[in-house]
Parts: C-alpha cells; structure tokens; sequence
C-alpha cells in the first residue's frame, strides 16, 4: 500500500516552540513579584535638613531684625603728613618707609645756613637797639641835670633879689639922707635889675629843659619799643631756624617717603606721610534705611578681611550730621535736572573696646561692621 505522502502546505509550521505547552501551568507555577519597599532613612534625612534649613532661616530672620550691616567699612587712622614750613635745600632724611619713630624724633633738616645768617642779622639788629635805649636814658638824665640846674639857678637869683631889694631899701633911706652917694644907689638899682633879669632866664631855662626831659623819655620809648620790634625779628629768625629740622608730630610709621637728600623743597611740599599707631577706628558708611534704630553707645562686632578667624568688638562712637554725598566735590543737587533717588550712606564711627597686638589694624582695611541695634 503506498504511503501519503503530506503536503508542505498543510503541515504544521512552528518555528519557535513555546517553552511551556500549557501556558495555564507555567502561569501557575511562577510566583507574583511583591512591591519595593521605600527605606525610611531618605525620609528621615530628608526631613532633617528641611528642619534644619528653616531653624537656619529662621535663625537669621531673626538675627537681621536685630542687626544691621555693611560692609562698605574701612579701618581709618591719623595721618599726619609732613610739610616743611620754610624751602631750601634737603641737607639730610633720617627715616626710610615703614620706619617706626617717636614723637619728637628728626625725620629730616634742610640746609639752615640762610636762615642762621638772618638770625646773626636781627641779633646785631638788636644789640644796636639796646643801645640806643643806653643812649636815650643818658639823654634824659642830662636833661634832668640841665633842669635841677635851672631851677637852683632860679634859687639863687630869688636869694640874690631878696637881698638886694632890702639893699635898695636901705640905699633908698641913705641916699635921701644924703648919706650914700648917688652912683652907689644907681648900682644897688642896677644889680636887682640884672638878678630879676637872671631869675627871668632861669626860669625860661628850667622850662626848656622840662621839655628836652620829656623829649629824652620819648625817645627812651621810641628805642624801647625798637628793641621790642628788633627781639620779635629775632624770635622770627630763630623760629625760621628751627623749622629747618622737621620732627615728628606724633609716634607712628613712616610711609610714603618722597624726598632725598640735595632736593630743593618748598613751603608746604609733602615729603612724607606718618600714620599714627597709637588709635584707629572703624568707619562704617551703612544706607540711610538702616539707622531708624541706630544710637551712639550700641555695641558693633567687626569682621576684618586681613583676619577672617578674629572678631573684634567695638561700640557706636558718633554718627555723621550729614552723608557722605555732601562732603563730595561735587555735591549732588536734586534741583536741577532729572532726579533719580538714589540710597544716601551715613559715616558711622566705632571705636574699639580693645588693641590687640597681634592683630595690629592698618588704615585703609576693608571690614565687615556688625550692629546690635536690638
């Protein structure tokens, strides 16, 4: 019997057999994956630093509703700049930049060999003065002398007239007695005559030399008062002298030394600065919106960039009477033109409660003013 044979286009085509001939068992036999579990430890983190964020948020609303700050602060100090009062020539500088120094030490001299000539000058000046008063007082002692003369002269011819008046008489009485001769009492006449004359000049004598006395003692004060004009020419001198060593205002460091020695200065030239160690303070330039609460006294915590791990405390010393905009050389003035408003900054000055040593401030650091105002 012949075998049939199955056409390709009827039998069965399966190129990928399933793995699991019933797909009910192989559901049946494989087990149902069960959800993830979430771990709690993201939850509690998570809430942590939300936590802690508002504590920190909270913490510095707080903090700013009782503080004010700027950093538009800077350390200021004295300094003193050093300005030769006379000109002339540097004879010799004592210092170099940076150098400490002391009150009173020399910084510099200018050659003083000018100004030691005027004070030879004024000193003859005023030796000749003294001795013109020498000369004026001598006047006035002869002047004295010439009046106590006159006025014995005067004694002398009151005396002499005295007597001869009484001669006169007894002359008189004589002569109509015909006891004298005529020419005896005509010489009795004649010597009373010539003594009143006598008495006459000396008394125009005791006058004029009252007024060449007086004469005499103002020149004493012409000259007295030369001698005092010739001392204050002197002092000057001396004093013109003495600016020619330039010394120190205060204890400090020198900077900015711009002078050397043979150089030719002028009156009121800078040579260089000295920044005073002894005092510094912080001045705080903080917006006008920030001292509604602000008063002289409050205590200040100042953050210095030089030392970013050192805190300094200072307290409010004063505040400025006007902003910082007024003092500009070119003042703003809203009246004219377009205005824009613009937030004014106030001077604050605060002092420090203490010098730290090792921490030394230069003037012109930048800081960080922190105000208690609260």
């Amino acid at each position: 019997m012949a075998q049939t044979e199955i056409s390709p286009a009827v039998q069965p085509h399966n190129n990928n057999p399933a793995p699991y001939p019933n797909a009910t068992e192989a559901d049946a036999g494989t087990p149902m994956e069960e959800p993830k579990k979430r771990n709690p430890l993201l939850f509690i983190i998570l809430a942590v630093v939300l936590l802690a964020g508002g504590f920190y948020g909270w913490t510095r609303y707080q903090f700013a509703q009782a503080h004010e700050s700027t950093d538009d602060a800077q350390v200021e100090g004295d300094v003193y700049p050093i300005l030769p009062r006379v000109g002339g020539p540097v004879l010799e500088v004592k210092v170099q930049d940076n150098q400490p120094v002391k009150k009173g030490d020399v910084l510099a001299t200018l050659d003083p060999a000018d100004y030691q000539q005027r004070v030879n000058a004024a000193e003859a000046a005023l030796a000749a003065a003294e001795a013109q008063v020498v000369a004026a007082r001598a006047a006035v002692g002869t002047a004295q002398a010439t009046a106590r003369t006159a006025q014995t002269t005067i004694g002398v011819s009151e005396a002499s007239r005295a007597k001869l008046q009484k001669d006169l008489q007894r002359s008189t009485f004589l002569r109509e007695q015909d006891i004298i001769p005529q020419s005896e009492y005509d010489a009795v006449q004649a010597n009373l005559r010539a003594t009143s004359a006598q008495r006459a000049t000396a008394t125009d004598q005791v006058g004029v030399a009252r007024q060449q006395v007086a004469a005499a003692q103002q020149q004493v004060a012409v000259a007295q008062a030369i001698v005092k004009q010739r001392q204050a020419d002197l002092d000057n001198a001396k004093l013109q002298l003495s600016y020619t060593t330039l010394l120190a205002p205060g204890n400090g460091i020198v900077s900015k030394k711009n002078v050397q020695p043979g150089q030719v200065v002028a009156p009121g030239q800078q040579l260089m600065g000295l920044v005073a160690s002894e005092k510094t303070w912080i001045v705080a330039n903080f917006k006008e919106t920030q001292l509604e609460n602000m008063k002289v006294g409050q205590p200040v915590k100042v953050e210095v960039d030089a030392y970013p791990h050192q805190e300094f405390e200072g307290h409010i010393e004063s505040l400025s009477a006007a902003t910082g905009a007024r003092f500009a050389l070119l003042p703003p003035d809203n009246a004219s033109g377009n205005f824009v408003k613009v937030t004014q900054r106030v001077p604050v000055k605060i002092a420090l409660d203490k010098v730290d040593p090792q921490h030394p401030l230069r003037a012109g650091m930048s800081v960080n003013a922190i105000v208690a105002v609260k």
